[in-house]
Formats: C-alpha cells, sequence, structure tokens
C-alpha cells in the first residue's frame, strides 16, 4: 500500500498541520503500508514542472503522484480547494473522478470542510468524514485488500466503512424547484468519532525540518470540541462532544515529543 497524504498549501505552512502528521504516523506504523507526503508548489516551482512537463511527485521518495494507490487531501479552508484541483493537474490525475480508470490513483479527502463535501464530490472518489485516526486503517485495510479489484470494487468495500462517502454510489435526484437531493432509501453516513483521547494514537517522533517552516515547534491536541457551542460555527457543533486529555497524558507526551524532537517549545 502506497499513498500520499497532501496538504493542499505550501509545505512551509503545512508540515506544522497536526491532523496530517497523525494520520502520517498511524499510517507508517502498518508494516503494509507506506505513507508518504504531498505539498502545493509555490508558482516558481510550479513553472518549473510545467515547463520540463515533470509530474506533481512525493516528498520522500519523489514519485509521481499518478503512480500511488491513493491520494489523501486534507480540507482545511474552502480557499484551498482550487489548489486541490491544481495539484491534480499537476500530478496529471484527471480532474473528474469518472474520468479516472482502474490505474489512475483514489483520491480521497478528511478534514473539518468535508462536513460539506458537495463542492468537491465531482473531483473525490470518496470522503472521509470525521476523526480520522481510526478510520484511515480501516480505509487503508480495504485498499490494500481490493488492490488487484477494478476501481468499482474499491469503491464498494470503502463504502462500508463507517463515515466514508462514495458519491459516485449516491444516485441524486433533480426536483421541480431546482434542488438536488439523495435518492430515495439513500444509506445514512455518520461521521467517526474518537471517544477517548488518552487511548488515541498520537506521534511523538515528529518530521522535524531542516528549513524554517511557519510552525516552527511542537504541538499537542489538549482537547476536541468546544465547550461554548456557538451556534455560528462549524466546529462547535460538528466536534461534538467535547473530550479532552488528561494532564497525565499530556505531560508524558510532550516530554517524548521534546526528547525526540530537539523542539525547544510546544504549542497546547
Amino acid at each position: 500500500m502506497h499513498l500520499a497524504l497532501a496538504f493542499p498549501d505550501l509545505y512551509d505552512l503545512g508540515l506544522g498541520n497536526l491532523g496530517l502528521l497523525i494520520l502520517y504516523a498511524i499510517l507508517n506504523e502498518l508494516p503494509w503500508c507506506w505513507a508518504e507526503r504531498a505539498y502545493a508548489p509555490a508558482r516558481d516551482m510550479e513553472a518549473a514542472l510545467r515547463e520540463r512537463k515533470l509530474p506533481l511527485f512525493s516528498h520522500e521518495s519523489k514519485t509521481p503522484l499518478a503512480e500511488l494507490d491513493a491520494i489523501g487531501f486534507t480540507l482545511q479552508s474552502e480557499l484551498t480547494y482550487t489548489n486541490i484541483l491544481n495539484m491534480l493537474d499537476l500530478a496529471q490525475v484527471p480532474l473528474r473522478a469518472e474520468q479516472r480508470g482502474d490505474a489512475a490513483p483514489l483520491v480521497f479527502a478528511g478534514g473539518p470542510c468535508v462536513f460539506n463535501p458537495e463542492p468537491l464530490a465531482p473531483f473525490m472518489d470518496f470522503f472521509v468524514i470525521g476523526d480520522g485516526e481510526e478510520a484511515v486503517v480501516e480505509v487503508a485495510q480495504a485498499l490494500r485488500e481490493t488492490a488487484d479489484k477494478p476501481r468499482a470494487a474499491k469503491l464498494e468495500a470503502l463504502a462500508r466503512i463507517d463515515g466514508v462517502y462514495a458519491p459516485a454510489l449516491y444516485p441524486v435526484e433533480t426536483l421541480s424547484d431546482g434542488r438536488v437531493v439523495p435518492a430515495a432509501h439513500a444509506p445514512q453516513i455518520r461521521r467517526r468519532l474518537v471517544r477517548d483521547l488518552d487511548a488515541a494514537k498520537f506521534p511523538t517522533k515528529l518530521v522535524v525540518p531542516f528549513t524554517q517552516q511557519v510552525h516552527d515547534r511542537a504541538g499537542i491536541e489538549v482537547l476536541r470540541g468546544c465547550t461554548h457551542g456557538c451556534r455560528f460555527c462549524q466546529a462547535g457543533m460538528t466536534t461534538r462532544p467535547v473530550r479532552e486529555r488528561s494532564l497525565e497524558t499530556i505531560d508524558t507526551l510532550l516530554e517524548k515529543i521534546i526528547s525526540e524532537t530537539g523542539y525547544e517549545e510546544a504549542s497546547l
């Protein structure tokens, strides 16, 4: 299993993204899985790739993204959606899911913005809705078990995982007033939820770059969810219920992270 976790912005911004680092560590603990990273290139690098007709490649092994089994994007902001399409174009992967054949990698997405997946539905083979620590392992396992099967069979296997939404498997109908709604009897998608943060996997051997980054420090998630629940705030609703790490767990993790990385600062 060879896949890339892609951050649709510059390396300097994306390296400190805690969600991507968590999934990166979890996947690479699996003996049969190799997860790499990919980032949106700066304008000069993009121009060089296009001029030389070189495909966008993974960060670690420089493997063209089009040769991988899957490409997973983290959706942190709607403003990065055009970057995603640009990265797929640079990778020479067909933009629309319906245009991809069996040889093309499966393209999927997770993160805060997938609670409104439809704007990117034509371009994604599937979405992972909710917390990813457990779901990403199940996704990787399903991809491994269906590696030699057609694309449609892979999507059907993935759709059986709780929290996975594969748009191609959900027919829609247009109402007389122009609204597009799921066809009758479409199965319900339930978001994934990690209930115990103390038991959840958290990496202590973080990737430490040679270059300057925006968030040049260690980071640890002390809680997930929000106690305020403001009605205008998406995260305050979609990350409920509030879950906290214990002080003992936070202290232990911070000691290990600082010992392993050499960082002199940590953000909570």
